[in-house]
């Protein structure tokens, strides 16, 4: 028989039930804060791998894959980076897509977050 004397109980306090859920949610904010710019790389992996992909664009200049980038974008609703932004090489014949670039992510007063961004096709 298993009778739990006050002395012998567990669990947790109320002060740290409190500081768990403080972490939470200041974890969560941050969360919040950060998804919109990993998604926003995400759709700019994706748009170079289809610009990449794409049987018309292996013989394609310059220009036109970066004119590709920017109707595609236009599309996505892309904002982070301009076709400007975008280096083109060539790997066996096919278009190798890439760009650097970074996103200043307000937090809470004067404090931000830099997220460096290196989105690129050939994976």
């Amino acid at each position: 028989m298993n009778t739990a004397m006050p002395g012998q109980q567990r669990g947790i306090t109320f002060g740290g039930f409190l500081m768990g859920m403080f972490l939470l949610v200041i974890v969560s904010i941050f969360g919040l804060r950060l998804i919109p710019a990993y998604m926003e790389n995400s759709q700019i992996e994706n748009v170079f791998n289809a610009i990449a992909h794409d049987p018309e664009m292996q013989k394609a200049t310059p220009r036109e894959i970066k004119d590709s980038f920017v109707r595609r974008a236009s599309i996505d609703n892309i904002k982070a980076i301009k076709s400007e932004d975008i280096e083109i090489t060539l790997d066996l014949g096919r278009p190798v897509l890439s760009a650097s670039y970074f996103v200043k992510v307000p937090l809470a007063g004067n404090i931000s977050l830099y997220l460096d961004f290196n989105p690129t096709s050939a994976k």
